[in-house]
């Protein structure tokens, strides 16, 4: 059963598991839908991750014991609810030289070479399993196995915004300049995050995202 856990006096963790399943993300999704097509009274906002969803509330409109049982009992039962249908997209990437500084390493740590490197990463199908750490910034399951590395030793200060880089398990994008200790392996000039977007992020968690290569950008 999935626990509710008080994260702060005006926010709520449903817990689905501990550890990063594909049953846990779609319990996610499915009542995070639930709630934002029907949502409680006090709700304010909703923050998925990989196993849990961060419910944040208005703490002078409810109870938050009574806002606890009755996220419990959506969260028991969500059988036969279904998630949001997901959208694709397909992101260009330039990899290698400037735009992947860290291609050729991640080519010596996986016994690849650059082009299998590249061939491997625009062959998975992805998921976006949540958006955070920036704005726009998609946590990505459905790396190959032959790609799982370890982060840098040592951060980079700076990576430029649209660096594709790999770590462990996932993939991700960087949607601004920023510090990153993941390994880049490519550049995109694909657009995550526009204020003018209802919700500014351009994925969303159950998203699918299929890699691109290309010589150069237009």
């Amino acid at each position: 059963m999935p626990r509710i856990v008080s994260a702060s006096d005006r926010a709520l963790l449903v817990v689905f598991d501990d550890a990063i399943t594909e049953a846990a993300g779609r319990d996610v999704r499915r009542l995070e839908a639930w709630l934002r097509e029907d949502p409680p009274a006090a709700l304010v906002d909703l923050n998925p991750a990989y196993a849990s969803l961060l419910v944040r509330f208005d703490p002078l409109r409810c109870d938050p014991d009574v806002l606890a049982l009755e996220l419990a009992r959506r969260a028991a039962a969500l059988t036969g609810r279904s998630e949001p249908e997901p959208r694709s997209f397909t992101v260009p990437v330039v990899y290698g030289g400037q735009d992947g500084p860290d291609l050729s390493e991640v080519a010596r740590a996986t016994g690849l070479n650059e082009s299998e490197v590249v061939a491997a990463h625009a062959g998975g199908s992805y998921e976006v399993r949540f958006i955070g750490f920036m704005p726009g910034f998609p946590y990505l399951a459905g790396l190959p196995d032959v790609l799982h590395t370890p982060r840098r030793d040592t951060p980079r200060a700076r990576v430029a915004a649209g660096s594709v880089a790999v770590a462990g398990a996932q993939a991700g994008i960087y949607p601004f300049p920023s510090p990153a200790g993941w390994n880049v392996i490519g550049r995109t000039t694909f657009v995550l995050f526009d204020r003018a977007l209802g919700e500014g992020a351009t994925l969303a968690a159950g998203d699918r995202v299929r890699f691109q290569p290309l010589e150069r950008f237009p």
